[in-house]
Formats: structure tokens, sequence, C-alpha cells
């Protein structure tokens, strides 16, 4: 089916005609091209393409160009981009993850989402730290009966270097990995702290 027999004439007054124009047309990049062409007709004053209303609006002095003559040119125009393919609809799969991205970018700029973006980033983090803190963690929970109090500092001591690590985990990521020398105060502080942590794990 032609793509000029879904436009429907709304309205039509001297030197003003507004159309109601199919979903195609709304493309960014066809409306963009479709604006584009008409306004360098001979006689054509503006063009408007409302694309979320589906509406296309424009405005043409009568003595250089009539409503014949425009509607002719714009049906030319109309047939060639559908020669060209402009009019062919994308995949669903393609325009349902652009519908996702643009609700998720919307998403992001409210306080709500920025809220969240945080907080799924921060326990992001935590568990990449959980992840270290495992590997000098205590060896079960039979320390627990052999030394409760022992257990318990050791305990306390995980929950402190995950907090750091968590907290400091930014920069860690993005300034003292790519500065080492710069920042090897901040390293030594590291080594030296996993160094009493790792001493308090050894058996009496």
């Amino acid at each position: 089916m032609a793509i000029q027999k879904e436009f429907v004439l709304r309205y039509r007054h001297d030197g003003h005609v507004r159309f109601q124009v199919p979903a195609q047309v709304c493309q960014s990049a066809v409306a963009a091209l479709i604006s584009q062409k008409l306004s360098a007709v001979n006689g054509v004053q503006s063009v408007s393409l409302y694309r979320g209303q589906g509406k296309l609006s424009i405005r043409y002095d009568e003595t250089i160009c009539g409503f014949t003559s425009l509607a002719k040119q714009l049906f030319q125009m109309l047939a060639e981009l559908e020669q060209q393919g402009h009019f062919e609809s994308k995949p669903l799969v393609e325009q349902a993850k652009k519908s996702v991205l643009g609700i998720k970018k919307r998403l992001q700029r409210t306080r709500l989402g920025g809220w969240v973006s945080k907080k799924y980033q921060a326990g992001k983090e935590t568990v990449q730290a959980a992840k270290i803190i495992g590997k000098v963690s205590t060896k079960g929970p039979k320390a627990l009966f052999k030394d409760p109090e022992k257990a318990t500092i050791d305990f306390l001591n995980d929950v402190l270097v995950l907090y750091l690590i968590k907290t400091h985990w930014t920069r860690i990521t993005q300034e003292w990995l790519v500065k080492p020398i710069v920042h090897r105060y901040e390293w030594m502080a590291v080594l030296y702290m996993f160094f009493l942590l790792v001493r308090s794990r050894r058996p009496k």
C-alpha cells in the first residue's frame, strides 16, 4: 500500500494545509528528511511535523505554489522515499530496546532514579569488597566454639575492613590504581591493614 494513501487531509485554508500522517513518517530521520525536502519547494514558507501527534502542517504562498501543485510534489517525494526504503518498519526487538533505554535514561534523570542508581552501585561495590574479604576471612564456624572472643574480634575486624574498602572503593579503582606513586601512602596504609588482618589470623 502506497504511503500517500495513509495521509489524511485534516485542515485546509488559504496558504495553510494540515495532514494526519502515519507512524512511519514520524520516525526521526524520515521526519527530518521530509521537512527538509518540503522546505526546499518554491513557495513553501514553513513546515512543521509534529511527530508525537502525527501531524504535518505546511504554510505556503498560493500565488507561487497552489495546493494541487504542493500536494503533487509532496506525494512525489513520498513515492521516492518509499522506493528508497525509508518507510520500512524497524524490527520490533530493536524498537523495544530503544524504548527500554529511553525509559531508563528518563528514570535516571529523576531523583528517585538517581537514588536507585547510587544504591545499586553501592551494592555492587559491597559484593566486590566482600570477595576480597572472603580470601582472608575466618576458617568457619568451628573458630567460634574454640575461641569465642577471638572469633568475635576477627568478625568485627572483617566488618571494619569491609566497610573501609566499600567506603574507599571508588577512589581505589579510579584514583589509587591509576596513580599508585602519587597515592603511595594510601597503599602503605592498605597493605599495613591487611598485614594486621593476616597476622591476627595466625594461630597462637
